[in-house]
């Protein structure tokens, strides 16, 4: 470009203003070549573990020495009660709350794999119809599944064990499963448990409408059987719940990365990513924009988008979130039933949550970054494989489906290779917080 620029600035200049002029016009050029060279120079001598006062405050905010004490949840009286939450550890690794004696939470929810699976659908006594979602520092969640249907961590955890996708169980069985094998340990925590006739429990009724004979034995179940009954599973979730809200993410190498920083430690930021991995940080905060959703220090905004990924073959258009609002509002199980801990003033995210239905259909929630690279495939029904995948299909969206906030720019095959790299830097351990 620069010679292109030489020869036209030579065509003009004319013959009859002699050797002086052509001489100045020479030396002026040669004077930007040496100042564009010099410029070259410096950007490719710059060291990418130069961070200026504004991203180094962006990547505290993502740094896991950023994570606040665990969230208070009101609706949970239990949330942090070390017996419940030991109970709650055995009742997500007991396949006896299942039709078919061999489903656990676990089952889907596998410790082994960042306490999700690998499969593009959950699969209990059936296939699902979404991916199962990682509990790894869920409990700083707000809405919980992919669509937000359920406000509480411990309603979230009622809601596969009737499903007949998942579970395959009934609420009344449940009730004897604990009366069974749990009831001491049930009642140290959450005091006697109610009077329930055998008779009542064994009918394997639940208030669902997937399983219409069970939903009519429900319905003739005395009130007073009904109320209790759902005490005690409403307390199974809370226990639940106290043990996973134990499940966080330990340290990962982009962690020791921004530790090192914060510390002025060049030479340990420069032996813990590559040059590669660093580029990557820079476009993820930068030009590439994905901490528009992916932000915080689980990398996650918690909020649900419309990013216009195709549905499976052969399956209905998923409206994610549309289809939640109703169900959370209606959810009796949620911060402001009648068998949450709640005060009145305590329920502010479903009090004032946006209810513009049109606005949420095909939305899911942002999921955490967090061990990205550990547990394929991605999206809410397991569309894509890799995470190159993603990158692609996120950079290929049409003009058209990018909104402000999933405008990421013309990435190149370079920037988006370096965007996973840097993803594969988020891996780090599983822990457990002791309470």
């Amino acid at each position: 470009m620069v010679f292109s620029h030489l020869s036209q600035i030579n065509a003009q200049v004319p013959e009859i203003r002699g050797r002086r002029l052509a001489a100045t016009c020479i030396f002026s050029v040669s004077l930007i070549l040496l100042l564009l060279i010099c410029s070259l120079g410096t950007a490719w001598s710059s060291d990418p573990n130069v961070w200026s006062k504004a991203d180094i405050a962006v990547l505290r905010s993502l740094w896991i020495g950023s994570l606040p004490p665990l969230p208070k949840d009101p609706s949970n009286a239990f949330a942090d009660n070390p017996k419940a939450a030991e109970l709650g550890r055995r009742f997500f690794f007991d396949n006896r709350f299942s039709g078919n004696a061999k489903v656990s939470c676990a089952t889907c929810h596998r410790p082994d794999m960042n306490f999700t699976d690998d499969l593009p659908v959950a699969h209990g006594m059936g296939n699902g119809m979404r991916r199962t979602m990682p509990l790894v520092g869920v409990t700083y969640n707000s809405w919980f599944f992919w669509d937000g249907r359920r406000d509480s961590l411990w309603s979230q955890a009622l809601a596969p064990i009737e499903n007949p996708r998942e579970h395959g169980f009934t609420r009344t069985q449940c009730v004897s499963v604990i009366r069974k094998y749990y009831l001491k340990d049930y009642e140290k925590i959450f005091g006697p448990m109610p009077e329930i006739s055998d008779r009542d429990l064994s009918l394997h009724a639940e208030p669902s409408a997937e399983n219409p004979a069970a939903l009519k034995k429900w319905v003739f179940l005395p009130r007073k059987e009904r109320a209790s009954i759902n005490r005690i599973y409403a307390n199974m979730g809370k226990a639940i719940a106290a043990f996973v809200r134990t499940i966080l993410p330990g340290e990962s190498r982009f962690d020791r990365y921004v530790e090192a920083l914060l510390n002025g430690d060049g030479k340990k930021m420069e032996s813990t990513l590559s040059t590669d991995e660093v580029m990557g940080l820079r476009l993820f905060i930068g030009k590439a924009k994905c901490i528009n959703c992916h932000n915080g220090p689980l990398f996650s905004d918690g909020d649900f988008q419309v990013i216009h990924v195709p549905d499976p073959a052969g399956v209905p258009h998923d409206r994610g979130r549309a289809d939640a609002i109703p169900q959370v509002l209606m959810d009796e199980f949620n911060c402001a039933g009648q068998y949450s801990d709640a005060k009145p003033g305590d329920c502010g995210e479903l009090r004032f949550m946006n209810t513009d239905v049109a606005e949420y259909v095909g939305a899911f929630k942002s999921p955490s970054l967090r061990n990205v690279a550990e547990r394929p495939p991605y999206m809410h029904a397991g569309q894509f494989a890799t995470l190159r995948q993603v990158l692609e299909f996120y950079r290929d969206l049409k003009p058209e489906q990018r909104s402000p906030q999933l405008d990421h720019g013309e990435l190149t095959d370079l920037e988006l290779s370096q965007i996973e790299v840097f993803l594969r830097t988020l891996t780090g351990p599983v822990k457990f917080q002791k309470q």
